[in-house]
């Protein structure tokens, strides 16, 4: 961007779900270059206290804590943003969670957790949170609604991956954002993030462990950086995405597309 260009997101405001650690924070960052005012949200203060002194010096940032896999924790956030903003021009359903267990061994528990955040949370807090993004919708640039789902929703994981209910929950979000987007045009403009390998407290156990066997086998022969969220985001909440609606993006270096 020209130094003396208006950021594209000046004067928004905008949440990011899990937007203390991982993808979420590279969405936060990438939306505060932009020029953005952003609240981020999760259940552990210290994570978001963090977040908030290192980003600070980018712009206007503030958190919230708060556990989005239960309605009361998405209705405190609602009401936390309702006393302070009259409007939301962006929403970015980060939060998520996940569980392996091997097929024989998979607990019930892991379903209800998972399938809580992942997509009832999206749900629950995109609901809550209708009447702000109208607020800040107009006829030439809609309120975004970013869902961030996962190449794993969008391909069955390779076996051993034993992460059942994170793929199928990953699936519901796709679904789900079709769904949203349909139902809130031309007032709320709703697409996904597919993410594919992104170094996250999630991976980094399994990138240690493996080096640089997994950026070999994707096609464009690297794991995912900062910049490449932090960008699609960005676009996606801009104003040259004004006429997508519904779309679910892989972002994983051609993972999709290969298999």
């Amino acid at each position: 961007m020209n130094p003396t260009q208006t950021p594209a997101l000046a004067g928004k405001t905008a949440v990011v779900t899990g937007g203390g650690r991982g993808i979420g924070r590279m969405i936060t960052e990438g939306l505060l270059r932009q020029g953005a005012r952003v609240y981020i949200s999760s259940r552990k203060q210290e994570e978001l206290d963090a977040t908030v002194a290192a980003l600070s010096p980018l712009g206007k940032i503030s958190a919230f804590a708060a556990d989005l896999g239960t309605e009361e924790g998405a209705t405190a956030l609602a009401a936390h943003l309702t006393e302070r903003e009259s409007a939301l021009h962006v929403l970015v359903n980060n939060a998520g969670a996940n569980w392996g267990a091997p097929l024989d061994s998979f607990p019930a528990a892991a379903w209800d957790k998972v399938m809580s955040v992942n997509v009832k949370g999206v749900f629950v807090l995109t609901q809550a949170l209708l009447p702000l993004l109208r607020s800040a919708s107009t006829a030439d640039d809609p309120a975004r609604v970013i869902n961030i789902g996962s190449v794993d929703g969008l391909r069955a994981p390779a076996p051993g991956f034993n992460n059942f209910s994170y793929s199928a929950s990953k699936a519901a979000v796709h679904l789900l954002t079709q769904q949203l987007a349909a139902e809130l045009a031309p007032d709320v403009l709703v697409n996904a993030v597919a993410p594919g390998l992104f170094e996250s407290k999630m991976t980094a156990p399994m990138l240690r462990h493996a080096g640089d066997a997994p950026a070999a086998q994707i096609p464009l022969r690297r794991i995912g950086r900062p910049g490449d969220m932090a960008g699609i985001t960005a676009f996606l909440a801009g104003p040259d995405s004004t006429y997508i609606t519904g779309a679910v993006i892989p972002v994983d270096g051609g993972i999709v597309a290969s298999r």
